[in-house]
């Protein structure tokens, strides 16, 4: 029955896969395999101060997996690219580059999005992915708390240079007055100053913590929001992103 109604509802809105558009499949073994293949050190133009690491170029179907998720809402997107990262996490770690879990546990903070676009999307994209991240990582304990927010203000930066891209996130990214580090649900809010939001956010400096997105684009927002972390006592390891422009 199951079979049945899969297949007539297929038959209605034709399953397609977030990478490549192939039929018949949310996601392909061969965009499985490309996103998943490789994590490589970038060097953005705005230079957040920490590694950077991307699953590969903003091409193929890294780029088209984004658009999927970001413009057309499709969030079991969010599935196969938290395993790239979870994957890539892996590889850093066999590298060198990060700790490996008995040393150090992993804490993944979602870079920023502005509030009306994630509205728009449903909910938060990056924290989407970064919580997929962790279930693939289901052998150790992930933490993920969106502390970083965008002000007002902020603008789409698509179609940006690099110093406005630059100029239109610096000063407008903050510590959250407000965060959840239950579930993606959201069960509860803890009010707290911000200030002291480090603290309560409870990421010793003994822990792995990277600041996770979709694209790099410049580097501006990975800068600044490393900047906003560092100065409230998080020491931040790197940045991870699924795709980086060139």
């Amino acid at each position: 029955m199951k079979a049945t109604v899969r297949t007539l509802f297929d038959l209605a809105l034709p399953r397609e896969c977030g990478g490549c558009g192939a039929v018949g499949t949310l996601w392909c073994s061969r965009c499985e395999d490309t996103v998943c293949s490789a994590v490589e050190r970038v060097s953005p133009r705005v230079d957040p101060g920490v590694p950077c690491w991307a699953l590969g170029p903003y091409s193929g179907p890294r780029r088209s997996a984004v658009l999927e998720l970001k413009e057309r809402n499709r969030h079991d997107v969010a599935v196969p690219l938290g395993r790239a990262l979870a994957h890539a996490v892996q590889k850093l770690r066999l590298l060198g580059e990060i700790d490996p879990p008995e040393l150090s546990s992993l804490v993944l903070v979602p870079a920023p999005t502005r509030a009306r676009a994630a509205r728009g999307r449903g909910g938060d994209h990056v924290e989407r992915c970064a919580r997929a991240a962790a279930a693939e990582l289901r052998h150790e304990v992930v933490r993920i708390p969106s502390v970083l927010r965008m002000r007002r203000g902020v603008r789409d930066s698509v179609g940006l240079s690099a110093s406005e891209r630059q100029a239109n996130v610096s000063g407008r990214i903050e510590m959250a007055r407000s965060y959840s580090p239950g579930s993606p649900g959201r069960r509860y809010r803890r009010r707290t100053e911000i200030g002291d939001i480090a603290a309560r956010v409870r990421i010793p400096r003994e822990r792995t913590v990277l600041l996770v997105d979709d694209v790099l684009t410049t580097g501006a927002t990975a800068t600044e929001s490393v900047s906003v972390l560092k100065n409230s006592g998080v020491r931040v390891d790197g940045v991870l992103v699924v795709a980086a422009v060139r």
